[in-house]
């Protein structure tokens, strides 16, 4: 089974050094500030046709996690767009007005296609964690949930991500990205993460603003691959 790596990657660059590096699956951004926005329709088609790897678009216009019936006509042409030229997938997450995972909302765009998708960070801003995490599980097709178990990043949520990952269901979906550090991939991969997120860490310096570097991008591949065999290997008989 083994480890899926997954890198925020914004140019044909981007995604061509992510799959040199090792990466399992890019997720694409038309800017990186605020959390990631929709890439436009014709970049990603650019990007789509550099690499052969799985390849997601982030579904977002505006900062926060909230839209309206406007927006979400527009998110609709957006994900058709995305969907005919080859998009594997799609990243969404959405909240509603208490601060609860917007269920309506994101069934509505759902029901655009029939591909799998994940949830992003939004769950880490949610009133309850506990009362979001099976709302998420009734959405259809959902197969990840980026997630840094904090709003402030995985330095501070990393207790809350073990936590929840004692559910195997959960554990499952469990995409641990957002402030992500070599250190913590151990303690997650040995409580059943499998899925893990990387942006600013494969890029030099952690720059935004630099590309992503294959070689940074390989260094989270055997880091992840190490820690899986170990994993493994400590649980043959």
């Amino acid at each position: 089974m083994g480890v899926l790596l997954e890198i925020v990657v914004r140019t044909e660059s981007d995604a061509r050094q992510a799959e040199q590096g090792g990466a399992d699956r890019l997720m694409v951004v038309g800017a990186v500030d605020n959390g990631g926005m929709s890439p436009e329709p014709e970049v990603f088609a650019r990007i789509r046709d550099a690499v052969t790897i799985g390849i997601r678009p982030m579904v977002r216009l505006r900062p926060g996690f909230s839209t309206d019936g406007g927006e979400a006509t527009r998110l609709r042409g957006l994900m058709r767009s995305y969907s005919a030229v080859g998009a594997d997938g799609m990243v969404m997450g959405f909240l509603n007005d208490n601060g609860d995972v917007d269920a309506h909302v994101c069934g509505a765009l759902l029901a655009e296609g029939e591909w799998p998708w994940s949830f992003h960070r939004a769950v880490d801003s949610v009133f309850d964690a506990d009362d979001a995490w099976p709302v998420l599980s009734t959405l259809p097709r959902l197969d990840g949930v980026i997630t840094a178990g904090s709003a402030r990043g995985v330095g501070h949520g990393l207790d809350e991500l073990l936590r929840l990952a004692q559910s195997p269901a959960v554990a499952r979906l469990i995409i641990a990205g957002g402030g992500l550090e070599a250190e913590h991939i151990p303690w997650l991969v040995r409580a059943g993460v499998r899925q893990f997120h990387v942006g600013r860490s494969a890029r030099p310096r952690r720059d935004a603003c630099a590309g992503v570097d294959a070689d940074l991008v390989a260094s989270w591949r055997r880091l992840l691959d190490s820690s899986w065999a170990h994993v493994h290997a400590s649980t043959l008989p």
